[in-house]
């Protein structure tokens, strides 16, 4: 069991490591870290058709790193609220022209890694790969909420 959690272990945190190292390098380029990466492609996929609590719900992060990045990218010009109510409260994200632009590059970057990191996976070794990924992690969430 424990050579289980040790290759379990070594083995996120290696992909980890490698995902934001690549990250890194492609999005130092526009003055961004890693961590901007999955902001900017969620907003891109949902232009004009996402809140900060459905970034929150599709990048796995908490309202205050949500409201921290989109600030961040907010001020680099990239993106920009809007809303019906005048304080900007529940409103919508969306991408500025600049911000498309870059979204556009960091997609089709992310889509040429995964390519890569995924070559030699079949179809249906990929389709078990994501499946068993949901699992542990919807069993992860759930022990962390609960307790062992």
């Amino acid at each position: 069991m424990l050579e289980r959690f040790e290759k379990f272990s070594c083995a996120v945190s290696e992909i980890s490591r490698y995902w934001h190292k690549i990250a890194s390098e492609e999005l130092s380029k526009y003055g961004l870290k890693s961590s901007h990466a999955s902001y900017l492609t969620t907003v891109y996929r949902f232009d004009g058709d996402i809140t900060s609590p459905k970034i929150c719900e599709l990048c796995g992060r908490d309202k205050s790193d949500v409201s921290r990045m989109m600030s961040i990218l907010e001020k680099k010009g990239l993106v920009k609220k809007e809303s019906v109510h005048q304080n900007q409260y529940a409103g919508y994200w969306k991408l500025t022209d600049e911000g498309r632009k870059v979204a556009e590059v960091i997609n089709q970057k992310a889509t040429c890694a995964v390519e890569k990191a995924g070559a030699g996976l079949t179809d249906e070794n990929r389709q078990i790969f994501y499946q068993s990924l949901e699992i542990i992690t919807n069993n992860l969430r759930q022990i962390s909420e609960e307790g062992l």
